[in-house]
């Protein structure tokens, strides 16, 4: 690939250092202003921008972009969950990562083996012993595989490989399994073992009943985060508002429940019952 020369894009500049100092989320607009180059977020708008336009690893899109827009938030919290609404709403053409889709699926014990479960199928909002989130069921049964590596547990056992009737698995001759196929530990120990090593991938039912909202707060000015079942409905300024927002019909949200868990369950978010 040629390498692309970086000359600094005085055509921004005035947009940058007009962005406000504070939390929210900034476009790289080009020609087509419908499909945004690319959508950030940050706590400094001005600073983040403007180290953007010093990145020579950049160049393409600073020489494609025409303008830069914003919309502030209260408070970090606010920034992501409106960064990964508006990723989902734009399409921006560089945002990889949070445009990556595919089957929203996770992991559940089911007869004591993992099995691959779809968000299409079950509320994984209120579903108990799920665990990790992924985009295919290639991503999910990769994750199981390591986690047998990394816990000697038993492919066979874990339904990763088919064992030959009263035959144990190649790992267990090699020592990189447990032995539960060959009798060396109980089928209870094994579960025990999987059950330790999936804990951190552990997801976490909603809550609540019904919708909350998170407050953010700067001096006077508060934003409520609209929440039901780890899926963001919006923001709003007043608790009626927020109110207004709020739907019973609120599907799971993967990047939601990132953004929101720790703080919700850690206690360090302002919630408002709606």
């Amino acid at each position: 690939m040629p390498r692309i020369s970086y000359r600094y894009p005085d055509h921004l500049r005035a947009d940058a250092e007009a962005l406000p100092a504070m939390p929210g989320v900034y476009l790289f607009l080009g020609e087509d202003e419908s499909l945004p180059l690319y959508i950030g977020k940050s706590v400094n708008l001005r600073a983040r921008v403007l180290s953007h336009l010093r990145n020579r690893s950049e160049a393409r899109m600073l020489r494609a972009a025409r303008r830069i827009s914003f919309q502030r938030t209260v408070g970090e919290i606010g920034a992501l969950l409106l960064e990964a609404r508006l990723v989902k709403e734009r399409y921006p053409l560089l945002n990889r990562q949070l445009r990556r889709k595919g089957r929203l699926c996770s992991l559940r014990l089911s007869n004591s083996a993992p099995e691959v479960v779809y968000a299409q199928d079950i509320d994984f909002a209120r579903e108990p012993q799920l665990f990790g989130l992924f985009n295919s069921q290639a991503a999910a049964l990769l994750r199981l595989q390591e986690l047998a590596d990394a816990h000697k547990l038993c492919l066979g056992a874990l339904g990763l490989e088919k064992l030959p009737k009263g035959r144990a698995c190649f790992r267990a001759l090699l020592g990189r399994c447990g032995g539960v196929c060959r009798g060396d530990e109980t089928a209870e120990a094994h579960q025990h073992r999987l059950l330790e090593a999936l804990q951190d991938h552990a997801l976490t039912c909603w809550p609540w009943e019904g919708g909350i909202g998170v407050v953010e707060r700067d001096g006077e000015a508060q934003q409520i985060h609209v929440v039901h079942n780890w899926c963001y409905l919006g923001s709003a300024e007043t608790p009626e508002a927020a109110r207004a927002l709020y739907s019973v019909s609120a599907s799971f949200d993967a990047d939601s429940y990132k953004i929101l868990c720790k703080p919700i369950l850690a206690g360090t978010a302002e919630i408002l019952r709606l």
